[in-house]
């Protein structure tokens, strides 16, 4: 799932890969840079399980159903300030959730709490947004408060600079608004890594966790709300 607003060239390059993408539609009460995000209104649970704010609800459940999801109507409608737009911004990976909890979709917080999670709470509510998932213990961020709460778990976490990705009308995006999975171990970047100052270290990183680092396009960076990953087919 992407946001419906990707470059041709990304768009291209995925079609290219035989991926199929699901575009999102808009979220007419969110800002402009992020009324499309995937990660402002989706939250992919695992197992065939997704959330969804009610004010997309229909769509993606007439989108998702057929391909065999059971799509979850959320509890919290989405608002145009922050941090009544955040609800669904959750990392979940491996036995790990990664968000501010106090304001958590009631629907995401039972699955958390029935699949027994370990809960990492964070004061930076868009956590999908600053964070790259690179495996069940490994993330990359620029969010120091997040690489200082995430340590404490044991989560090895690359701390990167801010910026140099850029974000619809606003100074800049994050690191995990520009990217997610596109294969068991093939991490997209929505625009060209090499462009950002700080590509060696994560390359290396990434590398080191036995992960492969493909660019989408050769332009700078570009925050699109995530790459939801749903299906993988069988290798």
């Amino acid at each position: 799932m992407v946001d419906k607003r990707i470059t041709c060239d990304i768009e291209l390059e995925l079609k290219r890969r035989n991926i199929q993408i699901i575009k999102t539609i808009e979220c007419k009460e969110c800002y402009d840079a992020i009324k499309y995000h995937p990660d402002i209104c989706v939250c992919n649970l695992g197992e065939g399980n997704i959330v969804v704010a009610p004010n997309v609800y229909d769509f993606y459940l007439e989108t998702l159903t057929p391909l065999g999801f059971n799509v979850i109507k959320g509890s919290s409608y989405i608002e145009n300030k922050y941090p009544n737009n955040i609800q669904y911004n959750v990392t979940i990976m491996g036995k790990f959730a990664i968000h501010n909890f106090d304001y958590t979709d009631k629907e995401i917080l039972e699955y958390i709490n029935k699949r027994n999670l370990v809960k990492i709470n964070v004061k930076q509510g868009y956590s999908k947004c600053s964070i790259c998932i690179v495996d069940e213990n490994s993330i990359i961020t620029s969010d120091k408060g997040i690489y200082k709460s995430v340590k404490q778990y044991g989560i090895d976490c690359l701390l990167i600079s801010h910026g140099n990705i850029k974000l619809f009308q606003l100074d800049y995006g994050f690191i995990g608004g520009c990217t997610g999975f596109i294969s068991k171990n093939d991490i997209a970047f929505l625009g060209n890594i090499k462009k950002h100052p700080d590509y060696e270290i994560i390359k290396k990183f990434i590398k080191s966790k036995n992960k492969e680092i493909v660019s989408l396009s050769k332009e700078q960076l570009l925050d699109l709300g995530s790459i939801i990953p749903l299906m993988t087919r069988k290798e």
